[in-house]
């Protein structure tokens, strides 16, 4: 048996292997295929128009990540057959190189139980002496693992958080019925809420308090009864007067589920991202424990941020009672970053890719290389950004992504889920159609 070589062609391989596994991959493979079919049909049975179209990006993900899967395996020969000096090779590794030379070898032609290659493991016998494979057949196949394991975490931390902050907006929907019901009872009288809510905005006037408060507020009371009545009146009369009654509360679940679709992809500067932090994950810097804090101040900013635009629009309703005019919110633009709400979202994006990034390389490494690795480092080092990590889940899914949906409809625009799906398309039906006729 010690004859057999393990690294062996299809010419040497006994033919009922071959159809057995091709049979489980192909039954697999269709298994899953028809399984993201019937999800969609339900949803669009269901009128989750908006979560269908968030399923439809998922899959674009997946054909991405299909056509790595494939370049990978295409130019992985001649990517092997690449050499380069010895030198230029032993330069920002992740890890120290052996000094011997026996054990360098080793390093280009790893032989490590349970972690063999579909493919010849001995790239390195083309190269010259002094020179080494641009990339080895093991590096290249756990790159491509990387790669599918980070798709896979990412999607399943957005699903999480939007499930889960989704669940949080829910529980705003009594305070939805309750200000519809009563609208006709209080229509000439103060909202109570925001009156007592001002009670306080004398001092928070001051910078630097306003900020402290906000930044705090963001952990035990993110979004209160009084922020959502008063916010939804703000809305309503900037965007639907006639239309008092208006249902905010199920036009902020639409434009969440819109929100979704942009999220739940990976977009090319994340990728980016994933290639310069390969880049700077070197040894002795630490790249992977610092970049760990990076998601968890962006979100905290992020929240900091929401939470004192909120006492900004109360500010302003204040100064507005004092000078006798209508105490009201006046959704605004200017509240927001450079003059743009969207970019909360691209933030808030970019929050979920780097915490699931963190995560999945976390396990990848576990797995791969074993938790001795030396680029997982050492436990002082694993313990806090693991805790950061579950803290940027729990803090995006209940009060961060709350706040981002319920803030952003300040702006000066309506978002797109203003009118439900099968009214909007024959609005821009109407709209194409008119078009048309006047060309």
């Amino acid at each position: 048996m010690a004859a057999v070589d393990e690294s062996q062609s299809l010419e040497y391989t006994s033919t009922w292997i071959v159809a057995s596994v091709c049979t489980v991959i192909v039954l697999v493979s269709f298994a899953a295929e028809r399984g993201l079919h019937h999800l969609g049909k339900l949803l669009l049975h269901k009128g989750q128009d908006s979560l269908f179209d968030a399923l439809q990006k998922l899959k674009e993900e997946l054909m991405l990540l299909g056509f790595i899967s494939l370049l990978l395996t295409v130019v992985q020969g001649p990517i092997t057959k690449i050499c380069i000096p010895e030198d230029a090779a032993s330069h920002m590794l992740p890890c120290k190189m052996p000094t011997t030379t026996h054990h360098v070898s080793e390093t280009y032609h790893p032989q490590t139980i349970g972690k063999r290659l579909l493919l010849s493991a001995e790239p390195a016998q083309h190269c010259p002496q002094g020179q080494v494979p641009l990339l080895s057949l093991e590096a290249l196949h756990h790159l491509h693992i990387f790669i599918f394991v980070l798709a896979v975490v990412h999607v399943i931390f957005c699903v999480t958080t939007m499930v889960l902050g989704g669940a949080k907006i829910r529980q705003w929907k009594s305070w939805e019925t309750e200000s519809r019901d009563e609208h006709t009872s209080r229509r000439n009288e103060p909202i109570p809420e925001l009156a007592t809510r001002q009670e306080s905005v004398h001092w928070r006037k001051s910078a630097i308090v306003s900020w402290m408060m906000s930044f705090f507020k963001q952990f035990y009371a993110s979004v209160t009864k009084s922020d959502y009545i008063t916010m939804r009146e703000g809305f309503i009369a900037a965007h639907c007067p006639s239309n008092p009654t208006f249902d905010f509360h199920d036009y902020m679940m639409r434009t969440l589920e819109i929100d979704f679709k942009k999220v739940v992809g990976i977009s090319w500067y994340l990728w980016l991202f994933v290639v310069f932090f390969l880049l700077l994950n070197v040894e002795g810097w630490h790249t992977y424990f610092w970049l760990a804090f990076l998601p968890l101040i962006l979100l905290l900013l992020v929240g900091a941020k929401l939470e004192h635009i909120i006492t900004r629009l109360v500010q302003e309703v204040d100064d507005e009672k004092a000078k006798g005019n209508e105490a009201r919110v006046k959704p605004s633009d200017e509240h927001f970053w450079f003059h743009r709400p969207n970019i909360v979202l691209y933030l808030i994006h970019f929050i979920l890719f780097q915490n699931s990034f963190e995560i999945a390389f976390f396990f990848w490494i576990w797995s791969t290389y074993g938790f001795d690795s030396c680029i997982m480092e050492k436990l002082g080092y694993i313990i806090p950004r693991l805790l950061m990590g579950v803290l940027v889940q729990v803090l995006c899914s209940y009060s961060t992504l709350p706040l981002y949906v319920i803030v952003t409809q300040m702006g000066s625009m309506f978002k797109e889920g203003m009118f439900k799906q099968h009214l909007q398309l024959s609005i821009i039906g109407w709209a194409s159609g008119a078009k048309g006729g006047g060309s």
